[in-house]
C-alpha cells in the first residue's frame, strides 16, 4: 500500500511539465502506465480463477471418474470464458486514446 501511495505522489509530481508537455496536455506517461495497471490486475484475477476452476475440476473428476468427460467440458468452457475477460480488458487498454 505504502508503495502505491508513493507512486501516486511521484507521479504527481512528475506530472507538472512545462514546455511542449504542457502545451499538449501532459501526463503523456500517466495513461499507458494506468492501463498496464490494469491488465496486470487483470490478468492476476485471471490466474486466481484459473486456478481455482482447475483445482476444482480436479476435484469433481476425483470424486466421480464417470464425469470427467462432462467436468472437462465444462472446465474448457470456463476457462475460454475468463481468458475472454482478460482480452478484454487488454483490449480496451490498446484502443483506448489518451483525452
Amino acid at each position: 500500500m505504502s508503495a502505491l501511495t508513493t507512486l501516486l505522489i511521484i507521479g504527481t509530481a512528475a506530472a507538472q511539465e512545462t514546455g511542449a508537455g504542457a502545451a499538449r496536455g501532459g501526463n503523456s506517461w500517466f495513461f499507458p502506465a494506468l492501463g498496464s495497471f490494469a491488465v496486470g490486475i487483470a490478468a492476476f484475477g485471471g490466474a486466481l480463477g484459473d486456478g481455482r476452476a482447475i483445482a476444482a475440476a480436479c476435484e469433481g473428476t476425483a470424486r466421480n471418474p464417470g464425469a470427467g468427460g462432462r467436468i472437462f467440458t465444462m472446465l474448457l468452457l470456463g476457462l475460454a470464458l475468463i481468458e475472454t475477460l482478460v482480452l478484454f480488458t487488454f483490449l480496451t487498454v490498446i484502443l483506448q486514446k489518451e483525452p
